[in-house]
């Protein structure tokens, strides 16, 4: 296994959203695009059009060699009654397979049950640096968009021509084009027989305007839902092909530690196992999990282990590692010459992921050509990851992401789809390797920990005049304070970082944004206002007042609330230009100091709504999930093992956990959808927090804030 990133100037946290690499086109033509898809006509770029055209802006900078014929398809009208949509994005639960298909099936005016989605297929979609970051229905949405009013201009102008009339206003209704004057109609799919063209996307095509949407901002169902239902969809863990063997992995017992000596002929000595050995690199295949399992425990290996840092010494660690914050001297003077004043430091544990599927891979080698089925949000990145592991060409490699089972930043790697490559090349056949549940916890990347110290003070009219910001190793993501302030300095310090870490939905947002909030509440107490006056005191961003609003209202924030034992609190902010608010009230026996969430109220913005329902299911995920970060969820660690490896350690939220659950969603047609897969986590944690502190005094400052469920744990 690698070693941890000990690069202390690293933001590989948010990499993935921070560095860009050279991109190109998958390797498909003219002739191989309509040999596999059949006759029909489809919108699409060729080549030559990525280096004129402003649609996708900078996408590559190498033309590919005899590659006048390579194109990009977005969307194809077969002869069979179907469309089909080609796209880079993944569906990981986020429910873009049905968002996607609404907008395509808007612009042509068919159902949606018309519409068939290919995604994350490195072989026939377009290039795509990854599903992450609330980024596929901004950038996504209106490629399609214009791709599809493409297609239905093109198919407006080829019934014009078959019915040999010049420039006259046709009107279309479920595929069907219906002729000006003699009740005529006829339908994309009959145009499209014996069709082979490609319409290459315009940029200026008129689209449908959001107040004429029909389907767009209606609550589709899930267009796969029965096959997920019934179990019909096969995720990566439940596929088979023929000849495929299973595939598990030799792990060392600690991060970073290396292997002296292993024992292979006890595991080589079962029927049917192959042992596979490449330096550190130790596998076995096996006609089934269970021999292969078998077979694993029978090797004999040694490791050596180097010492690293502890959970108990994590955050000490990380400012150690961190080295100087840089104080703002103007900032300085205004916090010293104020008798209002903050300096606090926060700390958030390292947690896990925990998607619902642990990571699979299967792997097919037929010659030189390989084929990997693997679910990751980066199908491309994998792509890569798997042309530098063998060495081979990039067009000799093919990765397909079946929809997966959940990610939330966590899959953004390949590490199931490698291993099965490598043991798939050295036994011959076809391999797969699924992680188990301890191993998802062990060696996936987990969520960044933490320390962010917060530095600020209030003038003579209740104003902040000035604010200091840092956060050591978590991230840069909503660092940035949104409230109106004097000297401003906010900065992030990279660090040494004991366990391997990576993107977690709304990234450094849920660190910054708990510390920024809880502030906020400590600077209202200390000024002796209401937090969400103050706040609104504070706010500029018109988007993000009218959520605060919106969801105090529903609260019932306004009202008398003096409940013996109970708190109440809010938070706000925003991620990816999705707008959030949280209202949360809490319980607190008096005698066990036992904390309950009993209600909460998410408020979201993410301009336009796409489809209600599946929005909702997000806000409510992200909360859920939120709850887990905010009361109980830590990593625990010590010389590199990971010590609660299973859900029977490793806290996550239960039934009993879930409080009453309110969600507002404000329905902005005016603006761009975005935002919507991560921006409702942030404001969880911190809403919780600054209600435990209006029911009891106590100020909390570190995530998990209840790991055993009860106020003293922290105080």
């Amino acid at each position: 296994m690698k070693a941890p990133d000990e690069n202390p100037t690293s933001t590989f946290p948010e990499q993935y959203e921070l560095q860009e690499k050279k991109t190109g086109l998958a390797q498909l033509s003219r002739r191989n695009f309509f040999k596999y898809m059949g006759s029909g006509v489809a919108t699409c770029l060729v080549v030559s059009d990525l280096f004129a055209s402003g649609v996708l802006g900078k996408l590559a900078e190498e033309r590919e060699p005899n590659a006048e014929d390579t194109l990009a398809a977005w969307i194809h009208i077969g002869e069979n009654g179907k469309v089909t949509v080609f796209t880079g994005k993944v569906e990981v639960g986020q429910n873009i397979r049905t968002s996607l298909a609404q907008i395509v099936a808007e612009e042509l005016f068919v159902p949606v049950d018309r519409i068939e989605m290919v995604m994350g297929d490195t072989q026939l979609t377009m290039y795509d640096r990854g599903t992450y970051g609330s980024l596929t229905t901004p950038q996504m949405g209106p490629i399609l968009r214009k791709a599809a009013a493409s297609v239905r201009e093109l198919m407006k102008e080829l019934a014009l021509k078959e019915w040999g009339l010049g420039q006259t206003t046709l009107t279309i209704e479920q595929g069907q084009i219906h002729h000006p004057t003699n009740g005529k109609k006829t339908s994309y799919f009959e145009l499209a027989k014996g069709q082979k063209l490609l319409q290459k996307l315009r940029e200026d095509v008129p689209v449908v305007a959001p107040s004429q949407w029909k389907v767009v901002g209606t609550s589709v169902p899930k267009v796969n839902a029965k096959d997920l239902i019934t179990g019909r969809h096969k995720y990566v863990s439940d596929m088979k092909i023929p000849g495929m063997v299973y595939g598990r992995v030799l792990r060392p017992p600690a991060i970073g530690a290396t292997l002296a000596i292993a024992d292979l002929s006890k595991a080589k000595s079962v029927p049917g196992v192959e042992v596979v050995q490449d330096g550190d690199f130790i596998g076995v295949t096996a006609p089934s999990t269970q021999i292969a399992n078998v077979a694993l425990a029978m090797i004999d290996a040694r490791w050596e282990r180097k010492t690293q840092p502890s959970r108990d010494e994590l955050f000490q660690h990380l400012k150690q590692t961190g080295g100087a914050k840089e104080a703002n001297r103007q900032a300085e003077l205004a916090f010293d010459a104020s008798t209002k004043r903050i300096d606090q430091t926060f700390s958030l544990d390292y947690i896990a992921h925990v998607p619902l599927e642990p990571r699979a891979g299967l792997a097919l080698w037929e010659g030189d050509q390989l084929t990997v089925w693997t679910g990751t949000q980066r199908p491309f990145g994998v792509q890569e990851e798997l042309e530098q592991a063998f060495k081979i060409p990039k067009d000799n490699v093919r990765v397909i992401m079946p929809d997966t089972g959940s990610g939330y930043g966590g899959k953004h790697t390949g590490e199931a789809g490698v291993e099965a490559a490598r043991l798939a090349k050295a036994v011959g056949k076809p391999v797969k390797v699924c992680w188990t549940r301890e191993e998802e916890f062990k060696w996936a990347y987990s969520r960044p920990a933490g320390v962010m110290e917060v530095k600020c003070s209030l003038d003579n009219n209740g104003q902040i005049n000035s604010w200091q910001f840092h956060n050591y190793n978590s991230g840069t993501a909503g660092i940035e304070t949104p409230y109106r302030t004097g000297v401003k300095h906010s900065k992030f310090i990279g660090a040494q970082t004991p366990l391997r870490q990576g993107s977690y939905r709304a990234l450094a947002s849920t660190a910054n944004v708990f510390s920024i909030e809880s502030t906020m509440d400590d600077l209202a107490l200390l000024q002796g206002v209401d937090p969400l006056a103050f706040r609104l005191q504070h706010l500029e961003d018109e988007r993000l007042v009218a959520v605060l609003k919106a969801t105090a209202k529903e609260f019932g924030w306004t009202q008398s609330r003096n409940e013996k034992n109970k708190g109440y609190g809010l938070a706000c902010g925003s991620v990816k230009e999705g707008y959030v608010a949280t209202c949360a009230e809490v319980e607190v026996h008096p005698t066990t100091q036992e904390v309950r969430v009993n209600r909460i109220v998410a408020g979201f913005e993410c301009g336009a709504i796409v489809n209600p329902a599946h929005l909702k299911g997000q806000v409510v995920g992200c909360v859920l999930q939120g709850l887990g970060g905010a009361l109980f969820e830590a990593v625990d660690f010590q010389d590199g093992e990971i010590l609660n490896a299973s859900l029977s350690m490793y806290r996550v939220p239960r039934f009993k956990d879930v409080p009453q659950l309110e969600v507002v969603l404000l329905d902005r047609k005016d603006l761009p959808s975005s935002g919507a897969g991560e921006a409702p986590i942030v404001a969880v944690a911190p809403a919780i927090r600054n209600a435990i502190l209006n029911a009891t005094g106590v100020k909390l400052y570190h995530l998990p804030m209840l790991p055993k469920g009860v106020l003293t744990e922290q105080v």
